[in-house]
């Protein structure tokens, strides 16, 4: 009961934080929405700040979970890094254009840049972690080359970002570049720089 009624005063916050902002989102707002008085909101967070990293921290976990189901699955570990880069475009093109059902996400990535730096942030160590594993196993598989597999899952960290910008910026056509190409860019210079030969 006491975990149903943080996760419902969670969620309830992260769809006020989308659609009203985190300056105008108050905890009388918080507590109506949630059919919960404010002394039981009180209970669970000291003020709107902490109820807001909860649910920073629960976005940073919607970006890693599709990532993780990649890498605990039974592909090879090439097929494993083709599919987490497309997931993770996917997941960006997604949020940019609207189509995602993630509202605060969405917001935030289009609003509150600052806001969005503190989910990235969250998640890019998960994210690290997921890429080395994806990568290690293509060592102990034979599929890469240890030789240059070193640093590439932090280029590959980077470069997600600098996609992400694009995005943000929608300035793909100003870099000659076409939107829907840059996951086949991607994934052929990286298996160029990692796969044993």
């Amino acid at each position: 009961m006491v975990l149903k009624t943080r996760e419902k005063l969670i969620e309830v916050a992260r769809q006020l934080f989308a659609h009203k902002g985190i300056e105008n989102t108050t905890m009388s707002d918080i507590a109506n929405a949630s059919d919960k008085g404010r002394r039981t909101i009180y209970t669970y967070f000291k003020n709107k700040r902490e109820i807001y990293n909860a649910v920073i921290e629960r976005e940073s976990e919607h970006l890693v979970e599709r990532l993780r189901g990649i890498a605990e699955s039974d592909l090879s570990a090439t097929e494993k890094l083709m599919r987490f880069i497309d997931v993770r475009l996917r997941i960006v093109h997604e949020t940019i254009n609207h189509q995602s059902d993630n509202p605060m996400l969405r917001t935030l990535f289009l609003r509150e840049v600052k806001r969005m730096e503190r989910i990235r942030n969250l998640a890019i160590e998960k994210e690290l972690d997921l890429i080395q594993y994806i990568l290690h196993e293509g060592l102990e598989s034979g599929e890469f080359s240890k030789d240059t597999v070193s640093g590439v899952y932090t280029a590959m960290l980077m470069m997600f970002q600098g996609i992400e910008l694009s995005y943000m910026r929608n300035n793909f056509q100003q870099m000659h570049i076409e939107s829907e190409d840059v996951a086949t860019h991607l994934k052929e210079f990286i298996l160029n720089a990692i796969q044993n030969k």
